[in-house]
């Protein structure tokens, strides 16, 4: 399920990306290819569904990336008990030969 996620998140962000670089911020774009006034799409209804599109996407990307985040931690937390292993542990002997821990010295 997880790398079922990731790879949505692939294609969404692959997606958002080429609908990003179709628009041109001066109303451009692939609007441009549509000037004359006889398309059945017509200028406006291009830059209004990529615009759509871009909003869709964007948001599709926003709401996987907080269920990737949850399921990972969640993942994580429950296969192994705690979400990271301990850095320091201490020592079966309780550190007496350690020299350090948390004892201070005598």
């Amino acid at each position: 399920m997880a790398s079922f996620i990731v790879i949505l998140i692939v294609i969404v962000a692959i997606l958002l990306g080429v609908v990003v670089l179709i628009q041109n911020p001066k109303g451009g774009g692939l609007a441009v290819g549509f000037q004359g006034a006889t398309q059945v799409g017509g200028v406006q209804r291009t830059a209004d569904f990529l615009e759509k599109a871009t909003w869709y996407l964007g948001i599709a990307l926003f709401v996987l990336c907080l269920i990737s985040a949850r399921w990972f931690t969640t993942s994580t937390i429950d296969a192994g008990g705690e979400s990271a292993p301990a850095a320091t542990e201490q020592p079966a002997d309780g550190g007496a030969t350690g020299g350090g821990g948390d004892q201070p010295a005598q």
